[in-house]
C-alpha cells in the first residue's frame, strides 16, 4: 500500500501507514509528536511556513509535488513545487515547476515521473487572481477561476501541451496508475461534474450528473475504479446557497459535502 500524505495549510507533513516513510534527505527533524495522536506515527513536517496544500507522491514515491503560496519563494499566488526527498534540506527553497505567472492549483505526476499535469490560469492573466474575502460565518470559500485549465508540463516548468480548452474552470486533474486516463473536475456544464480524458486531452468523457459539486477524484491503485467527494444539495436553501456560490463563481464546504463514492471505471 502506497505511503499516505497529509497536506494542510501552513505546513505538509509525511506520514506513513503500513509501511515505513523513508527520511528526508538532509532531515535532522524529528517527528512530531502529540500525545492525544494514537492513530499516526514519524509525521514529519516538510514546509515552514507560506500556504501548502494539494501535495501528491510521484508513483516511485520519491518526489512529491505540490502548490504553494510563499514570498520567500517567489511565489505571491499559488505555484507549483515540488520535492526530491533524497536531496530536502529544512530552509532550502525547492524548485518551481510551473511557469510562475497566474496561480496553479492540483498538480500529478505523470507514470513516466518526467512530467506533470496541473491547472494554471496564465493564459487568462499572467497577474494573480483576486482571492475573496472570508466570510464572516466561518465557512471556507474557495475561488473557481474560469481561466484554470489543465496543463501536460515537464518538471522545468515548460508547457508541453495544453489538455483543456473550454469555458469555464477545468482542474482538479489526477492521473491513472494504469497510465491511460486523467479525471478531472470542470464547469463546462454549468455545474461542478467529473470528467475522464485521454493523457493527450483526447477522448473527453462525462462521468457525473445532477446539481452539486463532484471532485477530487483518485485512481484506485489498478486504475480500475474512481473515489471522489460530492455534494447534493436537496432543501430549497441548501440549493439556492449552492447556485448563488456557483453564479459567484465561489464555493465552500456545505454541511452536505459528505459523500465519499467510488465509480467502477467499467461503467463509464
Amino acid at each position: 500500500m502506497q505511503k499516505l500524505l497529509l497536506y494542510i495549510i501552513p505546513a505538509i507533513s509525511l506520514l506513513s501507514s503500513c509501511k515505513t516513510s523513508k527520511v528526508p534527505g538532509g532531515s535532522n527533524e524529528p517527528p512530531v509528536r502529540y500525545s492525544q495522536e494514537v492513530h499516526l506515527k514519524n509525521v514529519r513536517q516538510l514546509t515552514f511556513g507560506g500556504d501548502n496544500a494539494e501535495a501528491y507522491w510521484s508513483f516511485d514515491d520519491k518526489k512529491l509535488i505540490f502548490q504553494a503560496t510563499n514570498k520567500i519563494w517567489g511565489a505571491d499566488c499559488d505555484q507549483i513545487f515540488m520535492f526530491d526527498l533524497s536531496k530536502w534540506e529544512k530552509g532550502k527553497t525547492p524548485p518551481k515547476i510551473s511557469t510562475g505567472l497566474g496561480r496553479t492549483t492540483c498538480s500529478y505526476f505523470m507514470p513516466d515521473g518526467k512530467s506533470m499535469v496541473y491547472a494554471s490560469t496564465h493564459e487568462g492573466n499572467a497577474a494573480c487572481p483576486h482571492n475573496p474575502e472570508r466570510r464572516t460565518d466561518g465557512k471556507y470559500v474557495w475561488p473557481v477561476y474560469a481561466d484554470f485549465d489543465i496543463y501536460h508540463a515537464d518538471l522545468q516548468g515548460n508547457i508541453i501541451k495544453k489538455l483543456t480548452n473550454q469555458p469555464g474552470y477545468d482542474a482538479e486533474a489526477t492521473v491513472s496508475p494504469k497510465g491511460d486516463k486523467i479525471v478531472f473536475t470542470s464547469l463546462r456544464s454549468g455545474d461542478m461534474e467529473l470528467y475522464t480524458m485521454n493523457l493527450d486531452g483526447s477522448g473527453v468523457k462525462q462521468i457525473t450528473s445532477g446539481l452539486g459539486y463532484d471532485g477530487g477524484a483518485f485512481f484506485s491503485p489498478d486504475g480500475s475504479k474512481i473515489i471522489f467527494r460530492a455534494s447534493r444539495p436537496k432543501s430549497p436553501e441548501e440549493v439556492k446557497e449552492y447556485q448563488d456560490l456557483s453564479s459567484r463563481k465561489a464555493w465552500f464546504n456545505l454541511q452536505t459535502w459528505s459523500f465519499i463514492c467510488a465509480m467502477p471505471m467499467a461503467r463509464v
